[in-house]
């Protein structure tokens, strides 16, 4: 497999997405929505008084999954339109009528969905940690953030759920034939990250061992869906039988 011409796949979809409007909204308005969002409502919850350093810090590990879902969510529209919506804009015959390998294809796919996804993330995660301990740093007496909490998330956890989503959502993407379809079989995906996050407020410990083991799951499934996507991305059939 090689890895330039995978990045030439993802320079080229990388670049529709820049002409996308709604994608591009998406990607800025969900991570800045939490970075604003969550601190405000932590704000309030301070102002309640109520000794809030001993109840607010389980609450904010709680929070900060947001980053894990959202992680997981945005990445959906890109992946599902890579590929049939590529079909669908006829842009998508004459790549796979190059040279390049269909491993090429899926990781190129994968990385264009991928990249902006755990940028706009990663961002979104500066100006919420600096904005919770502009709130907290008085009542707590200490700098909540950063915590390995939070970096097993940001960097462990967030990556692994964006992978999964993509690499979820790319196989779908090859199976289905209208780009709507992809999104709502992709936008399932998630789900499971929202049991995650309310079994979290029923004080599941969110420590940075039990985020190490979901993000092992994460793993073992991300490698798993790459190898059936692999099995089951037919370019001859998507040339010659896609109408």
């Amino acid at each position: 497999m090689r890895l330039s011409q995978a990045w030439i796949v993802a320079r080229h979809d990388m670049s529709l997405i820049r002409q996308r409007r709604g994608i591009l909204v998406g990607l800025i308005a969900y991570p800045m929505g939490i970075a604003l969002g969550i601190p405000a409502l932590v704000a309030y919850l301070v102002g309640l008084g109520q000794d809030p350093a001993s109840w607010i810090p389980s609450y904010l590990d709680a929070f900060s999954f947001w980053f894990v879902i959202g992680a997981a969510t945005l990445p959906t529209t890109i992946a599902a339109y890579s590929i049939v919506g590529e079909k669908v804009s006829k842009s998508l015959e004459p790549l796979l009528a190059t040279p390049t390998t269909d491993g090429e294809i899926l990781l190129g796919k994968g990385l264009a969905a991928f990249v902006p996804t755990v940028l706009a993330m990663w961002a979104g995660s500066v100006v919420f940690q600096v904005l919770v301990d502009l709130v907290t740093r008085g009542p707590f007496g200490y700098w909540f953030y950063p915590n390995w909490q939070m970096a097993a998330i940001l960097f462990v956890a967030m990556p692994l759920a964006t992978l999964l989503t993509i690499e979820a959502s790319v196989v779908i993407s090859a199976r289905v034939t209208d780009v709507r379809s992809a999104q709502q079989y992709s936008g399932v995906i998630f789900l499971p990250l929202i049991f995650l996050y309310i079994a979290a407020e029923f004080k599941l410990t969110l420590n940075v061992t039990n985020l190490l083991i979901i993000s092992g799951a994460f793993a073992a499934v991300v490698v798993a869906l790459f190898f059936v996507g692999l099995k089951t991305f037919r370019r001859e059939e998507i040339l010659t039988r896609w109408k």
